[in-house]
């Protein structure tokens, strides 16, 4: 084997945070989940941003909102944005808990979209849609990435 053959194997053999990982065939989900997961928590930043900031931008009659009014769902929208960014960064380390918090925050977002399903129901059900092809791409191929 030449020196730059052994270099390329030992290298593709490590992940970016340093340690040894398996990559399987189908480890890309995992990438595609990650940024998916990043660019939903965005958006449903962007969704509470406005729902705090522009009160007028949902229209919205006062039996149509689950539990909240439009402030305690801009709040939760908010709040559950950046938590759902922050664990699809997190699901590029490979770990397991990773893993288990990116599939309980897509869900949990699926079903805050359900509550806010009357205000923007074609909004709505597209990121309802997107949490579930992330839950799946995690449920189905999170083994396919992962430190030994």
């Amino acid at each position: 084997m030449t020196e730059q053959a052994r270099r390329t194997a030992e290298y593709s053999d490590y992940s970016w945070h340093g340690g040894p990982t398996r990559n399987g065939p189908w480890a890309g989900w995992i990438g595609f989940a990650g940024i998916m997961m990043i660019v939903i928590g965005i958006f449903g930043f962007i969704e509470g941003l406005v729902a705090l900031v522009q009160d007028d931008f949902y229209v919205a009659g006062p039996s149509q909102i689950l539990l909240f009014d439009l402030t305690g769902w801009g709040w939760t929208h908010l709040v559950l944005g950046a938590l759902i960014a922050v664990a699809g960064a997190a699901l590029w380390t490979g770990a397991v808990w990773a893993r288990v918090v990116a599939v309980l925050f897509a869900v949990v977002n699926a079903i805050a979209q359900i509550g806010f399903l009357s205000v923007q129901p074609v909004w709505s059900t597209i990121m309802i849609g997107l949490c579930v092809v992330v839950v799946w791409a995690i449920v189905v191929h999170g083994s396919e990435i992962e430190r030994p």
